[in-house]
């Protein structure tokens, strides 16, 4: 992996904290807080669950540390994922184990919390909430990977989730919001081209024009909120697991819905394969059937969905400095990407199914 390209241009502070003077996109270890093995046998010992055998950290994350955890229980191995949360506090984190939960007892395949001896399962480590949670065994997909199969799978997995999350009994916000993208949207102005600033402060004052009138009537329940291809495991048979739900609020169902379009359904130039969307959407319509104020909303919660996360990628891409991180593993994705898609869906607005 190389630099980002395109006409941004990283600090050179990020450039030189990279392993081997390159920035990763996938293979870099992004473990914030560090734990060796008298800190996992101290945890495990908690549970009911065995003996620690090893543990290793998970490449790849980007807003919280994970590692793999391999048991031993007489004889039967068992393995977990322990993850630490470097952005939320223990007052948040209730909502994302009772989430958990009842989206797995209601047969939707995401990983959920295991409960210690005294049947809690939100724990404290280096003063970070963690949660041990079982570990699926399907693989990732590459972006080149994915087919319209694939694609009309997560189409109609996404409309199961969210109508088993139609009536889960807790409400939350988005931390990456509507309120937070008009301040991050404003705070990064300084960084970005003209062109690129007036694009995003048009995207914002879009969404506004859109959630003015229709934010009371669009459909809502619990999303995933990142539900890029990287958040799902597949095994033989089709879709393992969902994964990383710590971006998950009560939301808009066509924005989760905007943000897979936009990533799973893009080519090798970043613009939108029709065949690929039109297998995504008309699988979501034929489990959960799209209304009519969904459907005039789509175009916008397309390039509101790629508006999002190019803005969230320009801010570390920036080195904007971002609490509870450790700088010298950060982990910088490419806003280009974003940006592409962004403009194309600008150009070329796609409709729902009837």
């Amino acid at each position: 992996m190389g630099h980002i390209k395109g006409r941004h241009t990283l600090p050179q502070s990020l450039v030189d904290k990279a392993p081997d003077n390159s920035i990763f996109y996938g293979d870099c270890v992004a473990v914030y807080t560090h734990l060796d093995r008298a800190d996992f046998t101290a945890l495990i010992a908690e549970y009911d669950l065995g003996k620690l055998v090893e543990f290793r950290g998970i490449e790849g994350g980007i807003e919280n540390t994970n590692y793999f955890v391999t048991l031993d229980n007489k004889g039967i191995t068992s393995e977990y994922v322990l993850t630490l949360f470097e952005e939320f506090n223990m007052d948040e984190m209730p909502y994302f184990v009772e989430l958990a939960t009842w989206l797995a007892d209601r047969g939707i395949p995401v990983p959920y919390p295991a409960r210690d001896k005294n049947g809690i399962a939100l724990k404290q480590v280096k003063n970070k909430p963690a949660l041990l949670q079982n570990r699926f065994k399907g693989h990732h997909l590459t972006q080149s990977e994915l087919t319209t199969e694939h694609c009309a799978q997560i189409g109609a997995k996404l409309a199961e989730f969210h109508l088993a999350g139609s009536d889960f009994f807790l409400k939350r916000n988005a931390h990456r919001g509507l309120y937070w993208w008009r301040r991050e949207s404003l705070n990064i102005q300084k960084y970005l081209s003209n062109e690129d600033a007036a694009l995003l402060r048009d995207e914002v004052q879009r969404f506004d024009t859109l959630f003015a009138q229709y934010g009371s009537s669009l459909p809502q329940s619990i999303i995933h909120g990142d539900l890029f291809h990287d958040n799902v495991l597949f095994n033989d048979s089709g879709i393992d697991a969902i994964i990383d739900l710590y971006n998950s609020a009560t939301a808009y169902m066509i924005f989760d819905l905007a943000i897979v379009a936009n990533d799973w359904c893009r080519d090798e130039n970043h613009q939108i394969d029709h065949k690929k969307e039109q297998a995504l959407l008309n699988a979501y319509h034929s489990t959960r059937p799209f209304t009519d104020i969904e459907r005039t909303a789509w175009p916008q919660m397309t390039q509101s969905a790629a508006m999002r996360f190019w803005l969230s990628r320009l801010i570390p891409a920036f080195g904007v400095e971002q609490t509870s991180r450790d700088s010298n593993v950060m982990v910088i994705k490419d806003p280009d990407e974003l940006r592409a898609i962004l403009r194309y869906r600008r150009a070329h607005p796609s409709a729902l199914p009837a």
